[in-house]
């Protein structure tokens, strides 16, 4: 076995992933491709560079991502601690200087003694296969992977693992759902059959609550009402060399809103095989959510893959009667993102399944944003000194530890799998019900932290 940990990606996550194995006294060879080769996003030689939004969001204790920075503060996390140092002001929200960050993390990874960047496009001469016969291997190449290794890694995992965009669809809790407008059913399954009464139709209809699909039904004014908005609704603005990947693949739901006021009618929201059970009869248009986790805490939207500004999602989806109120845990995204289907490639410390030599870290594993990519990079940092160098079991984090649930999201089984960020809606429930969402979440914090302090 080699004495050095290769780590491929001088990213948010390569770094963290260096720093925490480096301070372990293992040595590590971090690849980095710029400034031989840049990505069309990047422009920075420096390391750690802060592509998008300068804000690594809240700080505050009752705010996920809040919540998960704390938690890489109590395991000395290096990019959390430079970015609280070379933070501006930005209210309640952790933002940084993005030359001063990169610049620190630059300096800090290229001055430590068991550090050595290596600035070269790996995959050209190099193989992951290779390196991981005699050595471990982090991959932590992030969202614009390129294409030369982006071919290492499909076949590495096989074709119908790695995706090369990110179209995804809203995300919200079941609880903020209106149950009195929403019903459960599957098409066909659930629709009334012509014959049958409406007091009959209700009773075979009383225990779908161990289906999938929550239905909302919408009458013509209501889908008027909200196709007019749709359309008319603030998009982001995306690069050139997104439009490219995105358009190829999939339609966001605004642009198909503005092919005719039927569009929808017939396809994502078609209420074909439905009744709704307040007039006993097919609704004009209905939109379907799908359980997107096992615990069956939260749904998406299906069919509703979207380019409209976060605020405008929370707007214009909050007039779908029965998401008056909805709680938003993700909004939709259309964006140059390459990833794995981590639930059937990676385990809950990011390691390969199939060749324990073999880690992933950051956005390509799943976990969308900067400090979720950070959490990826110190968890599986932590795990290949810990079971190669310390011959120590796997460290797994408890799954309501944000750290834990997020590792817990990309490892688990999950069909229709996409990129999740940290929410309180991947952690498991209190035992006591707790509907005011402040006092929940802060619960859910203060429960977070004292399970990570167990074992530090």
């Amino acid at each position: 076995m080699n004495d050095y940990i290769t780590v491929i990606g001088g990213g948010l996550a390569g770094t963290e992933v260096a720093y925490q194995i480096a301070k372990r006294g293992i040595k590590v060879k971090l690849y980095e491709m710029k400034p031989n080769k840049y990505s069309d996003a990047h422009t920075s030689t420096k390391l750690a560079e802060v592509v998008c939004s300068n804000s690594f969001k809240s700080n505050l204790h009752t705010n996920a991502c809040g919540l998960l920075k704390e938690e890489l503060r109590m395991l000395d996390s290096l990019l959390i601690k430079i970015a609280d140092k070379t933070s501006v002001p930005a209210g309640q929200a952790l933002a940084v200087d993005r030359e001063e960050f990169s610049k620190a993390v630059t300096e800090e990874i290229e001055n430590n003694p068991n550090i050595e960047v290596i600035r070269k496009e790996f995959g050209k001469e190099e193989s992951i296969k290779e390196q991981a016969i005699d050595g471990i291997v982090i991959v932590a190449t992030g969202p614009l992977t390129s294409d030369c290794l982006a071919k290492q890694i499909m076949d590495l995992i096989g074709d119908n693992g790695l995706y090369f965009y990110d179209a995804a669809a809203p995300i919200i809790t079941r609880d903020s759902i209106d149950m009195s407008i929403a019903f459960w059913g599957d098409r066909y399954e659930q629709e009334r059959g012509k014959e049958e009464s409406l007091e009959d139709w209700k009773n075979r209809n009383t225990n779908l609550e161990n289906r999938n699909y929550i239905n909302l039904p919408m009458n013509k004014d209501e889908y008027e009402k909200f196709c007019k908005e749709l359309i008319e609704a603030e998009v982001v603005k995306l690069h050139e060399f997104e439009k490219r990947e995105i358009f190829e693949g999939c339609m966001p739901i605004e642009v198909m809103a503005k092919r005719g006021i039927d569009t929808l009618r017939f396809g994502p929201l078609k209420p074909v095989g439905f009744t709704d059970p307040r007039i006993g009869r097919r609704p004009y248009a209905i939109v379907q959510l799908r359980q997107d986790n096992k615990e069956g805490t939260l749904f998406n939207l299906v069919g509703f893959q979207t380019n409209l500004k976060f605020g405008e999602q929370k707007r214009v989806f909050s007039l779908i009667p029965g998401l008056e109120n909805a709680e938003f845990m993700k909004y939709g995204v259309m964006h140059r993102n390459t990833y794995i289907n981590s639930p059937y490639l990676l385990d809950e410390t990011y390691k390969f399944k199939q060749n324990s030599n073999i880690f992933f870290a950051g956005q390509i594993t799943g976990v969308e944003g900067y400090v979720e990519s950070i959490s990826s990079g110190m968890v599986a940092a932590i795990n290949a000194v810990s079971r190669f160098f310390e011959k120590k079991e796997n460290v797994k984090f408890s799954n309501k530890t944000m750290i834990g649930a997020l590792a817990k999201y990309i490892s688990s089984e999950n069909k229709k799998f996409q990129p999740m960020n940290a929410n309180f809606g991947i952690l498991p429930e209190l035992d006591e019900k707790v509907k005011d969402k402040k006092l929940r979440y802060t619960k859910l914090a203060d429960r977070a932290l004292e399970e990570l302090n167990k074992v530090l």
